[in-house]
């Protein structure tokens, strides 16, 4: 799989590249026919509060899953999309196998 990461009006660190890296990783233990993984970063200003918008795009054979998480810091809303993804890697997993087995 490939992982594309994209910070928006700001350079990230090697750290947080890393661990976003190996989180994505961590996600084909879930589905392993993960395409391509794209990550972009983003900081949100509203007002005094500058959140941090972690957005995830899975390309998966016959379909997108995308997942957007606003937290004070891009390791937290990197950790509340992959707790989303993997529910979800699983629930897509879930319907293709069902469809195998119906037809």
């Amino acid at each position: 799989m490939r992982v594309q990461t994209e910070a928006i009006h700001f350079s990230a660190d090697v750290r947080l590249l890393a661990a976003i890296e190996s989180k994505i990783q961590k996600l084909e233990h879930f589905f392993d026919r993960i395409i391509e993984a794209k990550v972009i970063l983003k900081l949100e200003n509203s007002g005094q509060i500058k959140d941090k918008i972690t957005e995830i795009k899975l390309s998966l054979p016959n379909g997108v899953i995308f997942i957007k998480e606003t937290s004070k810091t891009f390791e937290a809303a990197l950790d509340k999309a992959i707790v989303t993804l993997k529910r979800q890697l699983v629930k897509y997993k879930e319907r293709k196998t069902d469809k195998r087995t119906t037809d």
